[in-house]
């Protein structure tokens, strides 16, 4: 089977997007090959991807906890920025903790009901970013809220992140 039909079978299996025209620049914008199928689900006004939807089981059967990755270069350079200034800290003091537990059910439950009802080997557990509370990683955060999801964190990332072009 060559790699055109192996992505179509794991599309197919998997329900996302695959394109092989962004597997170059995804490649070079994670620095290496995309280990499982996903798709492009948000771009820069240019094109470039911004944000992935990973499947929830990577190529070799593990578990993918991300559902959602911030590829952006610039996205990263400032969320990094943000996460070096404390960033976690600050987010978990403003966010209400109640607010980012649901966030993390909801997350969850989006990623699981994307796993193949086939799969029987290990499933990815807990809320974004791999956490089961808390805020582990503001990329993964920001990644889902531009994405269109719900997240409280997200929400504070970009908020920050406005009030910085601000200044």
């Amino acid at each position: 089977m060559d790699r055109e039909e192996d992505l179509q079978e794991k599309e197919e299996k998997e329900g996302l997007t695959l394109r092989l025209e962004n597997d170059e620049q995804v490649e070079a914008l994670l620095g290496r090959a995309p280990r499982g199928p996903y798709e492009v689900v948000v771009r820069t006004e240019d094109g470039t991807p911004r944000v992935l939807c990973n499947a929830p089981i990577l190529d070799d059967g593990t578990p993918m906890p991300t559902r959602y990755w911030l590829v952006g270069p610039d996205d990263v350079l400032r969320v990094s920025r943000l996460e070096s200034a404390g960033g976690v800290r600050r987010a978990e003091a403003a966010v209400d903790p109640d607010e980012l537990a649901d966030a993390h059910r909801r997350y969850a439950e989006e990623r699981d009901a994307a796993i193949p009802e086939d799969h029987r080997g290990h499933r990815p557990a807990a809320g974004v970013g791999g956490t089961r509370q808390g805020v582990k990683c503001l990329h993964a955060h920001y990644a889902w809220y531009l994405a269109g999801g719900d997240d409280p964190v997200g929400r504070w990332v970009a908020e920050n992140l406005e009030a910085e072009d601000l200044t």
